[in-house]
């Protein structure tokens, strides 16, 4: 079968040929690669490029812009959550970012962020990250993937929120030093891993023994920023005990939350061709140990696990659902503190990607279960937990932060609406001849990781949330546990300019 993608004049961009589930694409030889630059450099010196921002004509007077708040999915709309929801405990009748308004991007495109450390491409991460700030700080955007032209009229930001622990850990300094080159160095940024390694080492006392463990993406993991950010929290706040410091790359859970067809395939019934997550064949972290399956309490029924074999004993064996990554990775954490030397019992866990809050029903499932977990007679992992067990969420941290510089700069404002808050999701840019695309539209895990920094191109188009750019079972989920945001999200879609193009059944809708 050949699937013909056009641009806007109807001239063939490429040509697909899909057989099996394979695609494969055929470019002509007029596709020429960029000449490689800094996103850096683009931005601030390239007039003829998309990305280039004049900021010498960036609005002096910042109070009544909006709050910039980006994430590579979905996971940072909690965020966005706790910091609307945030009540002052001297007003707990009204928010404290009442008279704010926020926008949002999620980078959906180029997610999981974790992945490229794994494949050791830090740097387009980097790249990808400069890009989500010169979004939120220009005023332009998109109204669908295959328009031609953008649009201007969505406002800059006065402040940015990086909703995302992976590209805070690799991002952060780049951002505060593109901000310096561009005049913008009194910019507010925040990012969460800051206020995380705040609440895990304020759970001790002050000679208090004890392990906190960092749940992350892989990518967040191999920078090693929260194992040095809690070395200096730990010292800043005078704590002297014994405390242990355990990180989890949970490679999975973030995927498996937004839907990721290389971690989660609801529709499949056996092992299938193309998954990335845990196997018994699999290297640390992405080790299934086999001898050790009680342990996991894998809910082996209704295709949450896809096996050959049986229950009992299975073989070539993949995790299909957000619980068993959970149930898998928590097991490996504990695996790793029960086996070290001298350890000490664990007190808290930082969920240290914003997408784990979406389950944190299910940490707490399994950790009550992994208490209680005997075998021959003995408790397998409660010597080494903590009767309590805190789960660390920066977000209310983060935007008591926020407030607090916000206000210390005399940049608050009444003339807002936090309900006027706008949303933006980068989709595959399909007018780009480079893009490799599977059949439901998304970079292929090749070429959305080996894609070369300095390339600089429109990859994606940020374009206004939709249930065209969001998978229904997403928004399901979206709704029942970030009601206030998705509230937003519905208005954004019935009554902003930005979202009239949408056609009702595009629109995102309250849950009947």
């Amino acid at each position: 079968m050949k699937v013909y993608l056009k641009n806007l004049t109807g001239r063939i961009l490429k040509t697909l040929f899909v057989t099996g589930g394979a695609v494969i694409f055929l470019f002509g030889a007029s596709c020429e690669r960029p000449e490689e630059k800094t996103i850096e450099d683009v931005i601030l010196n390239d007039k003829e490029s998309y990305f280039y921002i004049d900021f010498d004509d960036y609005p002096e007077e910042r109070a009544p812009l909006p709050i910039g708040v980006f994430d590579s999915g979905t996971g940072g709309l909690a965020v966005l959550n706790d910091i609307i929801d945030y009540y002052p405990e001297e007003n707990e009748d009204s928010r404290l970012f009442e008279n704010e308004s926020f926008i949002y991007l999620a980078d959906m495109a180029n997610m999981p962020y974790g992945s490229y450390a794994l494949e050791d491409n830090t740097e387009l991460l980097q790249e990808h990250i400069i890009k989500n700030v010169q979004f939120l700080l220009d005023e332009k955007y998109y109204l669908e993937a295959d328009d031609q032209d953008y649009i201007t009229g969505k406002d800059p930001v006065k402040a940015i929120v990086i909703a995302c622990n992976t590209a805070t850990a690799y991002g952060q300094e780049e951002i505060e030093e593109f901000l310096e080159k561009a005049g913008m160095d009194d910019m507010i940024v925040k990012g969460v891993i800051d206020a995380a390694t705040t609440g895990a080492i304020n759970e001790f006392s002050d000679h208090e023994d004890g392990t906190v463990a960092v749940m992350a993406t892989d990518g967040t993991v191999r920078s090693g920023a929260y194992v040095t950010s809690l070395e200096e929290k730990k010292d800043e706040l005078g704590r002297e005990g014994d405390i242990g410091i355990f990180q989890q790359a949970a490679i999975g859970i973030a995927e498996a939350v937004d839907e990721n067809s290389d971690f989660i395939d609801r529709s499949a019934t056996e092992p299938r061709e193309g998954y990335m997550g845990p196997s018994e064949e699999g290297d640390p972290p992405l080790f299934i140990n086999l001898d050790i399956l009680d342990r996991y309490h894998f809910d082996m029924e209704d295709n949450a696990m896809l096996f050959d074999g049986t229950p009992e004993n299975p073989e070539n064996i993949q995790i299909n659902s957000v619980e068993n990554y959970v149930a898998f990775h928590l097991v490996s954490l504990m695996e790793k503190i029960k086996n070290s030397e001298d350890p000490q019992p664990l007190k808290s866990i930082i969920l240290g990607c914003t997408h784990y809050p979406y389950v944190e029903d299910v940490f707490v499932e399994v950790l009550d279960k992994l208490r209680n977990y005997i075998e021959e007679g003995q408790y397998v992992y409660r010597p080494y937990m903590e009767d309590e067990i805190t789960l660390v969420n920066p977000a209310v941290k983060i935007a008591d932060q926020l407030h607090k510089r916000l206000e210390e700069r005399e940049l608050l404002t009444d003339e807002n609406n936090y309900m006027d808050s706008e949303f933006f999701i980068a989709v595959p840019n399909i007018l780009n001849e480079n893009l490799e695309l599977r059949e439901d539209g998304s970079f292929t895990y090749e070429y959305k990781y080996g894609r070369t920094a300095g390339e600089i191109q429109e990859y994606v188009k940020r374009v206004p949330f939709s249930r065209r750019a969001i998978p229904d079972d997403i928004l399901e989920r979206l709704a029942e546990q970030i009601s206030s945001t998705y509230e937003i999200m519905v208005r954004f879609n019935e009554e902003n300019p930005k979202t009239e193009h949408l056609t009702e059944e595009e629109k995102i809708k309250l849950p009947e």
